[in-house]
């Protein structure tokens, strides 16, 4: 309602935690102050627009700070390089002979794999291959998260006494 009194008032009370929001997100003392007043510019243009609901308006107010700092963000980004400094640009994938050799490891890491007990080279195979996390994979061997950790860094060591032969 465009009341000056109850808008510092709300600033006195809120200005710190929303400052706080926006330097957590921007991560430079500078910007967040320029955030924060650009946050309060919103607050006093679009107080219109906070529907009273079971949220507080605290709630309304951070996600505003939060979201003009990540708009900020975005802005600071530098653009995307054209199209033509893409030919400068070298291939990441490995050459004929580095497949060659990933090949012949690949088949020595098979035949170590072969040689750790079943659920282990599954678990190994699951936590390396698979991207599994440690709960993941107790779930699904029935064995407890410290006993995961346990089987996959035996296994682990293992594999690597293996290859070293």
């Amino acid at each position: 309602m465009r009341d000056r009194q109850a808008f510092d008032l709300l600033y006195r009370h809120t200005s710190a935690k929303l400052f706080g929001v926006c330097l957590r997100v921007l991560n430079d003392r500078g910007e967040a102050e320029e955030a924060l007043q650009e946050v309060f510019v919103k607050i006093w243009t679009k107080a219109d627009r906070f529907v009273v609901s079971e949220l507080s308006p605290i709630s309304w107010l951070v996600a505003i700070a939060r979201n003009q700092s990540i708009d900020r963000l975005r802005t600071r980004r530098r653009p995307a390089a054209g199209l033509d400094a893409a030919i400068d640009v070298p291939d990441p994938a490995p050459g004929p002979e580095a497949r060659v050799m990933a090949s012949g490891e690949s088949g020595r890491i098979s035949q170590c794999l072969d040689e750790l007990e079943k659920d282990r080279a599954a678990a190994v195979r699951g936590a390396y291959l698979e991207g599994m996390s440690y709960a993941e994979l107790a779930a699904r061997h029935q064995v407890p998260m410290n006993t995961m950790r346990t089987w996959l860094r035996r296994s682990l060591l293992k594999l690597r006494d293996c290859l070293e032969r």
